[in-house]
């Protein structure tokens, strides 16, 4: 328990992945004794105060009138749906057609609620400021006491000129592809990068990084990803940086395996298939994934994610539209999914094999990572042939040294216990400013 309890405010942005890894690491700091302001984005009211932290809702834009009747993240799975077409074409080519819209989207939010994020922290005096976005909304660096910013993201949206362009999936050890992808970085999004680098500024923040939208120069910058897949050899890190080798919160329900696929024959293995809540929007292509594994001797668990009720599960399935993914992950042989960094590193997390098909984002250079180290398969999410899937999750089931190898992996990962190496940044940073 804390001798001096704090106040840790903490701002995610209003998607499962960021909001799930602040619930964690507020979670442990909850029950060391701290006070914990949990500001949200709208549709996640009634979800966030049952932690036991403070709620305080924030919009991003005007509400609309259907807003009390939106999922948690609504605005993002919209999003998400109206602009799967883009997905299907090269990273260079989604840089100005989704990449922009995206941060765009973002900084039209920050610049909406700054003035809702001054009265809470008015309201609350905190004494540590937490942001899991990929914006700055500089009411959180303005005010006077640490800013800690957490990358959920893959490392990657920390650039360098030795790593591979972030979003672009390209290969680590072939950099031939990078300065094209850089150049059309620049072009895309320079405009929009120096209008919000003079809003920041004007709002009495320091100038941004150039062409990077958080600042690196805060109290404290966390990130999760594995040791064994960083890229700190290639683009070292200053020593406000703490790598959480994982972060597995401890506030999922337990999850016990539905007999229709528990009892299942020896030569079958037990699989989860997820697209995150935000992927599983693309109802097409979920049910393209569903209907070829229903092809095979296999029994799944599959999270259907926002449109679930549109997504006919085959017989050897189970699923809802959400599920405890930290306590399903453990229970099975291998994870078939999106790439998003926070259902990756928990899957390395608990030692499992991944099948990724990246869609949009990070998911692309997480696939990339995951495949050049020999972790899993890589598979174009829109292109792959049946038997490429179905060949994929023989070849990953069948393979006893690489599955050996990563439960090893798995191991070392939670022996590090990265939440609570997260938890200990936020904690110290504050304790330092008391």
């Amino acid at each position: 328990m804390a001798s001096h309890p704090l106040t840790i405010m903490f701002w995610p942005e209003s998607a499962y992945g960021p909001t799930n890894q602040c619930i964690g690491l507020a979670s442990i700091l909850r029950d060391r004794g701290h006070r914990i302001v949990f500001a949200a984005e709208s549709s996640w009211a009634g979800r966030i105060a049952p932690f036991g932290f403070v709620e305080e809702l924030v919009d991003l834009a005007e509400p609309s009138p259907d807003a009390a009747e939106e999922d948690a993240g609504a605005f993002w799975t919209q999003f998400i749906a109206e602009t799967a077409p883009e997905f299907r074409k090269p990273t260079i080519e989604q840089l100005a057609s989704f990449i922009q819209p995206t941060f765009q989207a973002l900084i039209d939010g920050a610049r909406y609620c700054e003035p809702r994020l001054r009265e809470i922290i008015a309201a609350h005096r905190p004494d540590v400021i937490v942001e899991d976005n990929v914006v700055l909304f500089p009411a959180l660096a303005t005010a006077g006491v640490p800013f800690v910013r957490v990358v959920s993201c893959s490392p990657l949206e920390v650039p360098g000129p030795d790593v591979p362009p972030p979003f672009s999936g390209l290969p680590s050890g072939d950099p031939a592809q990078w300065r094209s992808y850089r150049e059309e970085f620049e072009r895309a999004l320079r405009p929009m990068w120096a209008d919000f680098d003079a809003w920041v500024r004007e709002q009495g923040a320091a100038g941004l990084p150039d062409l990077e939208f958080m600042p690196r120069d805060n109290a404290a910058n966390l990130y999760v990803y594995p040791a064994e897949a960083d890229y700190v050899d290639l683009r070292p890190l200053g020593d406000t940086w703490t790598r959480m080798d994982s972060s597995v919160r401890e506030t999922d329900e337990a999850y016990t395996v539905p007999a229709e696929v528990a009892d299942r024959p020896a030569d079958s293995a037990l699989i989860y298939l997820s697209l995150g809540s935000l992927g599983g929007a693309d109802v097409a292509l979920m049910q393209r994934l569903v209907d070829v594994l229903g092809t095979t001797r296999h029994r799944y668990i599959v999270s259907k994610g926002p449109q679930a009720d549109r997504i006919a599960l085959a017989d050897n399935m189970v699923g809802a539209q959400m599920l405890p993914q930290t306590k399903v992950i453990p229970q099975v042989d291998l994870v078939i999914s999106h790439g998003g960094n926070n259902t990756v590193t928990e899957t390395l997390h608990f030692g499992k094999p991944l099948i990724v098909l990246p869609l949009f984002w990070d998911q692309y250079e997480n696939a990339q990572r995951i495949d050049e180290l020999g972790w899993g398969v890589r598979l174009d999410t829109y292109g792959f042939a049946d038997d490429e899937l179905t060949d994929a999750v023989e070849r990953l089931l069948d393979n006893t040294a690489l599955r050996e190898r990563l439960a090893r992996l798995g191991a070392a990962i939670r022996q590090r216990d990265g939440l609570r190496v997260g938890a200990d940044a936020i904690e110290q940073v504050g304790n330092a400013h008391r």
